[in-house]
């Protein structure tokens, strides 16, 4: 892929060489974790839409995605995911009707047990 690939386009394109790993792992991080609001419920525009079963399996993919790469991410990028991860892990248990037992929703054999904080 070159410079304008896209003769039509006048966003330039890179090649994917020149992409550091850690945009990739962010990118799609951030589709993951954007998926997974939308199946919860989450989005503005699709309140109504809700699959926990869908949300279920993307938390479980950007729950193992960041315990595979936070450790070469540094802090300053992981936190942000972690953060996000563990937002979409406390919705889950919001929305679900049959809580799993701690340790066993989504993404938590990666996490450990999520749980809210005191109030």
């Amino acid at each position: 892929m070159s410079e304008n690939a896209d003769p039509d386009s006048s966003i330039p394109s890179r090649d994917i060489a020149d992409v550091p790993a850690v945009e990739i792992v962010s990118t799609a991080a951030l589709h993951l974790m954007s998926s997974a609001a939308v199946q919860l419920g989450l989005a503005e525009d699709l309140s109504d839409h809700r699959d926990l079963d869908e949300a279920r399996t993307l938390i479980d993919a950007l729950a193992g995605l960041l315990d595979g790469a936070v450790p070469r991410l540094g802090h300053h990028h992981a936190a942000p995911l972690r953060d996000g991860l563990k937002s979409l892990q406390l919705a889950f248990r919001e929305a679900s009707h049959l809580p799993d037992p701690p340790g066993e929703a989504p993404g938590e054999r990666y996490t450990g047990a999520v749980v809210p904080s005191p109030r």
